[in-house]
This record gives C-alpha cells, structure tokens and sequence, in this order.
C-alpha cells in the first residue's frame, strides 16, 4: 500500500516538475539513443566494434529502465554509458568528409544526454516531492530550508558548502573560518544517499564555487556495500560539475569506539576516494592521515568517543580543509602566493 501511494504521488509530481519526464517519453528518447549509438558507431570506421560493450550495457540498462523505470540509480548509470560512447567516438579520427547526416545524429544523442541529465536531476526533486507529501522527511530537507530560503547570493567572498553528517554538523565554521562565506549543511546520521537526495537545494541552490563533501560513517555502520557508497559519491560529483561547482571530497575520519572494527572498510573507501578524484581532477581533502594512530583508528585525543571531533579535532582538520579550498578557488579570494604564505590562526574553541 505504501509503495502504491508513493508511486502516486510521485507521478503527480512529475507534473510539477521541469525536466521530469513522463515513464513513455523517458523510454522514447533512452531507446532513440541507443539506436543513435548503433548508426553513428558505423560512421567512424573501428567505432563499430570498439563501442560494441558499450552499446550492449546501455540496451541492458534500457532494458531495466523498462522494468523499474523510477529507480535514479539505473538512470544515472545509463547517463554513463552514453557518456562513454561520445568520449570513445570522440577519441577515434573521424573520415573527411563527414557526412552531414552523421554529424546531426551526434549532435541529437548529446542532446539527449542533456535531457536524461535533466530528467535524473528531476527524478531527485520529484522523489523528495513525494515524500514530503506524506509528511514524511528522508533526506532532511526541512532541515535547512528556512536558512536556504533567507540566504543571500554569494558577494564578493566565494561560497563555499559544507555537505555532510555529524562532523560537519558540529563543526561551527564561522568560529573556526573567519572572515569566509563557509556555509554548513551537515546533519548528524546521514548516510550518502540522503547527502544526495538534499544536494539540489542544500548545495546547488546556494550557488557556491565548491562543495566539501564529508560522510560515509553512517553508512558503514548500517552495512551498505562499498560500492553503493562510492556510486553516491560519484553521482554527487556529476550533479556539482552539473551546476559549475567545484567538488571536493573528504576522507571518512579514522573509526574508534564502538566503530573500530569498521577501519578496513574506511581505508578501502578512502583509497577508492582518493584514486576518483584524481581521475576527475577533483581535489580530495585528506583529514584521516592526520587523525589516524598506527592501527588505523581514531586518536584518542581528538575525539572524545572515538567517532565525533573535539575542539582539538576540529583544530587538525580545519588547516587541511582551508589549504584543499584554497587551491580550488585560487585567484578568486586570494592569489595563491598569498595563500601558501599564510598562517593559519585558529582561535581558542572551548568544548
């Protein structure tokens, strides 16, 4: 009975929501461009074969979509595949000349991808639609929605979006970064997929330079699968390169406490985290080296349970934060000369 009322509620607010697109008209266009892909492939002579996986995992993706067409996850792994396609027909030397007709068929399947993007970003906001219709808030979004509506555009500083859970929720940035439009959007017990279920109006609707995404504990503790963490992740990076914002991505903190036999699977994602932003030319915002004893937990002084920073926790990490946002905003605040020389001053925070 619930799943029938969300479905409902969902399919009224897909007309409520731009860029949403009706179950048939998403099927169109995915179907459309998976045959865009079969007759431009054969204009680029090697691009036939080289694309044939490709080709074939985005038909399997059209084909689930089919049979779960309201599941974001497959949406945005379709909105991949195609991605791969272009990057990989683009790579190939084209023959000269290149027939018009080809050039045009490229020209629709970018355009598609633009829609299926639309539409992904749609599938967000009409999800969050249905469930605040039941009164009913997953992702926390009435959380900060009076501080978002009062505001203001960014000035002359850039803004910057603190995106996480407890550890950004308790982290008073005015007090640790003075003089910066550093805005928290942490929520204590968040896991990755309520981050990015709150990501359209908790960071792109503030139109910051950057985000700092911080979080992943949460989910560890409740046993979701590495993978999943890391598809959250990675979804949370397109959407900010989506809407021009620069994405910086955090380590998960060290484990202690009642959390300290989770340490394998924090440096597993870690390395995963560090390794993704290099291949996107992120910059990943390295707190666990800093936080970690030799056995990979916690140390005991920066945390008074093992899990949650203290003042002096705060104090480590909030140098490495402000060097990592430097050198993405460089130029805008501040030359990067003068940003290497200076010192960084925190006050003294009591607990």
């Amino acid at each position: 009975m619930k799943a029938a009322i969300l479905l409902t509620l969902a399919a009224t607010a897909c007309a409520q929501t731009p860029g949403l697109l009706s179950q048939p008209d998403a099927e169109a266009l995915t179907t459309r461009m998976v045959q865009l892909m079969e007759s431009t492939a054969v204009a680029v002579p090697g691009l036939v074969q080289a694309s044939a996986p490709v080709k074939q995992n985005a038909e399997n993706t059209v084909a689930a979509l089919q049979r779960a067409p309201q599941n974001a996850a497959v949406v945005y792994q379709f909105i991949n595949q195609v991605k791969a396609y272009i990057a990989l027909s683009d790579a190939m030397p084209r023959p000269s000349p290149f027939p018009a007709a080809a050039e045009q068929q490229f020209s629709e399947l970018r355009d598609g991808i633009e829609r299926v993007q639309r539409h992904f970003e749609a599938m967000l906001d009409a999800q969050n639609q249905a469930a605040q219709a039941q009164d009913a808030d997953p992702n926390g979004l009435k959380r900060y929605a009076e501080a978002n509506a009062k505001t203001v555009p960014p000035g002359k500083l850039p803004r910057v979006v603190f995106l996480g859970d407890a550890v950004t929720e308790g982290w008073r940035l005015n007090e640790y970064f003075t003089g910066r439009d550093f805005t928290n959007r942490g929520i204590g017990g968040q896991t990755t997929t309520q981050m990015l279920g709150r990501f359209l109006e908790d960071v792109a609707g503030l139109h910051p330079k950057a985000v700092l995404i911080q979080g992943g504990a949460n989910d560890i503790a409740r046993g979701v699968a590495a993978g999943a963490i890391e598809d959250d992740f990675t979804m949370m990076g397109d959407l900010a390169k989506a809407h021009g914002i620069k994405p910086l991505f955090a380590s998960i903190l060290p484990a202690g406490g009642e959390r300290k036999d989770s340490a394998p699977v924090v440096q597993q994602i870690n390395r995963w985290l560090q390794d993704y932003c290099r291949k996107e030319n992120f910059v990943y915002v390295d707190y666990y080296a800093a936080m970690a004893n030799s056995g990979g937990q916690m140390q005991a002084d920066l945390a008074d349970d093992g899990l949650q920073p203290n003042s002096k926790g705060y104090r480590v990490m909030s140098p490495i934060a402000l060097e990592a946002v430097g050198r993405v905003i460089a130029g805008l605040d501040q030359p990067a000369d003068e940003q290497a020389k200076r010192r960084f001053r925190l006050p003294v925070v009591q607990k």
